[in-house]
């Protein structure tokens, strides 16, 4: 609380970080070395994609830091934090309004070039009420204990809160298992004409927001378990609600479009 009281004013001055930069190249990295193990296997994936997750671990313990230990976080800097978030989801709904934007373009007018049907001929679609129905229900039932989680938390009930919370977490590694199950017993392949691109491509990227989803309420319950969170100051754990309402959102339209719509 001193850095508090040694300024004249209600906002935060980040002060200066060398994570920013760091991430920026462990990315940078990250990519190249994906695309050389695309092409060839290579072990340079094993040193960057480490040392990504050790400067946002850092990163994120400064940031903890500073809202929880240092008082930084005020109700005006509360508010920025909000509309950030708030922010990244509309860019995050945009991102994926280009996937269905390119699916429903090729579906609702198939090219001779896949034959003039949807699916094209030769594709087999998933059967919508196997894997992907009981997907549904699990990202259903996540958002519903997420909720509980976010009520107890304003109730100041710990117990519920750390007991819903968990089991948002196990369902989330569950539906996170079952697509991987689904991509290995997959009949097409990305290279499957537009019809194996869209469907990769969009379920594919929504697998990696459930995963980064999944992370984000991890660090939330650890976070929970340490007593940062009150009735009145848990913006960490709002944050990673609203993004995981937004994981489930997308979902229901991916369903209905790519899994149900097309069979």
């Amino acid at each position: 609380m001193m850095k508090m009281l040694n300024q004249n004013h209600m906002f935060h001055m980040v002060s200066i970080s060398p994570w920013p930069i760091l991430i920026s190249l462990s990315l940078f990295n990250n990519l190249i070395s994906m695309i050389m193990w695309f092409h060839k296997m290579n072990y340079m994936i094993t040193m960057s994609f480490p040392c990504t997750i050790l400067c946002l671990y850092q990163w994120w313990r400064d940031v903890v830091r500073e809202s929880t230990f240092q008082g930084s976080h005020t109700y005006s800097v509360y508010l920025g934090l909000r509309l950030g978030m708030i922010l990244f989801i509309i860019s995050e709904i945009f991102f994926f309004i280009s996937f269905f934007w390119a699916y429903f373009h090729s579906s609702l007018a198939p090219s001779m070039d896949i034959g003039q049907l949807w699916p094209p001929l030769g594709i087999k679609p998933f059967n919508p009420f196997d894997i992907p129905l009981l997907n549904t229900i699990i990202l259903i039932s996540s958002g519903m204990t997420v909720t509980w989680t976010h009520y107890s938390i304003l109730n100041k009930n710990f117990l519920e809160s750390k007991k819903s919370l968990i089991m948002t977490i196990m369902l989330g590694l569950y539906f996170s298992t079952l697509q991987l199950i689904e991509y290995k017993e997959s009949p097409f392949t990305i290279s499957d004409s537009i019809y194996g691109s869209s469907f990769f491509m969009a379920t594919g990227f929504h697998g990696i927001h459930v995963i980064i989803g999944t992370t984000f309420l991890l660090i939330s319950l650890i976070r929970l378990l340490s007593l940062h969170f009150s009735n009145t100051h848990h913006f960490g754990f709002e944050a990673a609600a609203w993004y995981w309402h937004f994981v489930d959102i997308v979902w229901l339209f991916l369903y209905i479009s790519i899994y149900w719509w097309s069979y």
